[in-house]
């Protein structure tokens, strides 16, 4: 016979943690593009403004796909 132990399981990861993950890269880079003014940084503002181009709207069309999916998951257990 085997014994069942009754381990808790580990804790959860948020489902949004890559789109908190994609905001920050992409507010960062943001800034570093479009804001800065420091002269070390102006070398990299293309790059930097091309990557937050790319993404923030990733990171706003990752948020709403990911809002939808749970609302899915949630509707069958309200009917």
């Amino acid at each position: 016979m085997k014994k069942e132990k009754n381990t808790p399981s580990p804790p959860q990861m948020s489902p949004y943690i890559f789109t908190i993950l994609l905001f920050g890269f992409g507010l960062w880079c943001f800034w570093d593009g479009w804001l800065t003014t420091d002269p070390e940084m102006l070398a990299h503002a293309t790059f930097n403004k091309v990557l937050s181009a790319i993404l923030l709207p990733w990171g706003i069309y990752d948020f709403f796909k990911l809002r939808k999916r749970q609302k899915n998951k949630k509707q069958p257990e309200d009917n």
